[in-house]
Parts: C-alpha cells; structure tokens; sequence
C-alpha cells in the first residue's frame, strides 16, 4: 500500500462527498466541487489516495493525445493517473499574493495517522509554487489538535471571525503565515520529514494544473 497525492478529478467526487457530508455541515454540493475542480482558474484541489499495489491505472478524463504525448515528454508520473481509496482531501485557493486553505478533511475512521499533516504540506508547497506572499485559513475555536498543527507550520492567530461556521454558529480564528525565507526553510525541512515518516508520493505541490 503506498499514499499518493495528487489534484482531484471529476471521479473523485463520490468518494470526497462522502467525507465531506459526514465532516461538514452543510458539505459543499456536487456542483461546487465540479466547479473547483474544471472552471475556477483560482482553484487547486488536492486528494490523498491510498493505493493497493496492483491498483490500476487510468488516464485523466478528456485528456487529448497531445495532453498524454506532452506530459510523456515532461516525464509526468504514472502516480498522476492513479486511482485508489480518498483518504481525505483539501482545497487551495490563490488570490494574487493570497493562498487560502478552503477546506481540509480527513474521513473520521483515518484520523491520528498523520493524513491531515500530509495534505496541509501539500498544500502548503502548492502555495510556494505559486509564489504566494502568505497562507490564510479558518479554524473551529474548539479544533484544539487542527490549531497545534497549524502552529506547527508557523501560523498565528490573527482574529476571530463569529458565528462563522454555518449550522452551530462556532466561530473561527483566522489563521496565517507569512512565506518568508524562515518559514520557506523551516517548512522544508518539515516536509522532508514527512516524506521520509510515510513514504508517500506528491503529484501535487510542485505539479502543474491538468488542463482538460
């Protein structure tokens, strides 16, 4: 079995619906992701899929022969075209020198194994490789072990936004960190550790957006 991360797709919508329905009320709808997914040009959803070793292997949907002949010439990972169980999965917007973690979730039965780390490195390298100036992101005031991760990476308590979570009305704190030449060095050697920890693969945070 080995972890892979990579951009969602289109047929990963059942199985991220799923955990976001049990994680989040209300979960975004299938339109929503549909829309992160193929038409924001702000949008940069990630996945951690778990793959068995004889997984198969499938191309990337609407993928032209010219997209499959340009990737084999880039040297493109077969990881890319993986498929395999969601484990959990994030969002990434950029906004000019703004990169906001939209959301994160890890299925309740996968917490405590370092999963939600995984993605927010992730996604936290996305960010450098789009030369954003800092990352923002909203927390439940109650998500103690979220925030203890978050601080990890360099985060600061900024504000607290009220009854921003829809549904009980729990506020958030506004969370962020600035990509300075510190946290850009102390953020790698984070990540190299990470990857040594659980040995899992990345076609995300230095990969380019699939384009159709």
């Amino acid at each position: 079995m080995s972890l892979n991360l990579r951009y969602m797709r289109l047929a990963d919508i059942r199985q991220v619906a799923a955990i976001d329905v049990i994680c989040f009320e209300p979960p975004w709808s299938y339109e929503s992701y549909t829309f992160e997914i193929n038409e924001s040009r702000v949008s940069h959803m990630v996945v951690l899929e778990q793959l068995s070793d004889d997984a198969p292997l499938v191309p990337k949907p609407r993928q032209s022969l010219r997209s499959r002949l340009r990737d084999k010439l880039r040297g493109h990972s077969p990881a890319n075209y993986s498929t395999g169980e969601i484990l959990g999965y994030g969002g990434l917007w950029k906004i000019e020198g703004e990169a906001h973690i939209s959301t994160i979730a890890i299925h309740p039965a996968n917490r405590g194994l370092g999963y939600g780390e995984i993605l927010l490195a992730g996604m936290f390298g996305k960010a450098l490789q789009l030369d954003a100036e800092y990352i923002v992101l909203e927390v439940r005031v109650s998500n103690s072990v979220a925030q203890g991760l978050y601080r990890k990476y360099g985060f600061n308590r900024i504000a607290r936004k009220k009854n921003y979570y829809r549904g009980d009305n729990e506020d958030a704190w506004d969370m962020r960190v600035s990509l300075d030449r510190d946290t850009r060095l102390r953020f790698g050697r984070l990540y190299e550790k990470l990857r040594l920890q659980h040995g899992f693969s990345d076609a995300y945070s230095r990969a380019a957006r699939p384009r159709g």
